[in-house]
């Protein structure tokens, strides 16, 4: 027997046949007027509504609800099992975890990074991503910790880490991120 043999017979013979549905799944809903390019997967049991627009290569995995008007950029991946409000805008790379809330009208920077697991591989907890309140923007490269809410529109500033709640109206700034007034310039809504 050769050693490509021998490493088959450890491989699982559904394996190969790729993701299964359970006989109850649902093709994905996309509401109107969708763009959908290259590479982009869209898992069973996910809804979507009007004017969704991804990047190439973005993946939408199962039990997913998003509202309408939603941008999801190149090889953004939301890892199921989360909710997405309208008018959100989720640039390149960005990576939403299973169990995350996100509000209307948010902003989600290049790289932007939110997760869900506080002892990833060390222990066996109950995943919980963040809630993302209305109206909130976080730049590019920052890190958002699991279960952290972020208040309704305060602002997450680039490659900042939050570990802790964020009040709504207030800037979140540094690594780990402290609490600042919202400057004049940042304040008002999102314009996506």
């Amino acid at each position: 027997m050769s050693n490509s043999e021998n490493e088959d017979e450890h491989i699982h013979p559904e394996a190969t046949l790729g993701f299964e549905y359970a006989e109850n799944s649902t093709e994905p809903d996309v509401g109107s007027g969708a763009t959908i390019r290259t590479g982009t997967i869209i898992y069973n049991d996910v809804r979507i509504g009007d004017g969704f627009i991804t990047g190439h290569n973005a993946l939408v995995r199962e039990y997913t609800e998003i509202g309408d008007d939603v941008v999801v950029g190149t090889n953004t991946v939301i890892d199921g099992r989360s909710d997405i409000g309208s008018s959100v805008s989720m640039q390149t790379n960005v990576y939403v975890p299973s169990n995350t809330a996100i509000g209307d009208n948010v902003f989600l920077g290049p790289n932007a990074v939110l997760t869900n697991d506080p002892y990833p591989v060390r222990k066996d907890v109950t995943l919980v991503g963040p809630t993302v309140k209305n109206g909130v923007s976080i730049g590019a490269n920052a890190t958002v910790l699991p279960g952290v809410t972020i208040g309704e529109d305060a602002f997450v500033a680039a490659g900042a880490t939050v570990t802790k709640d964020v009040p709504s109206k207030t800037l979140a700034v540094g690594t780990p991120a402290e609490h600042e007034e919202l400057p004049e310039s940042l304040q008002g809504e999102n314009e996506i």
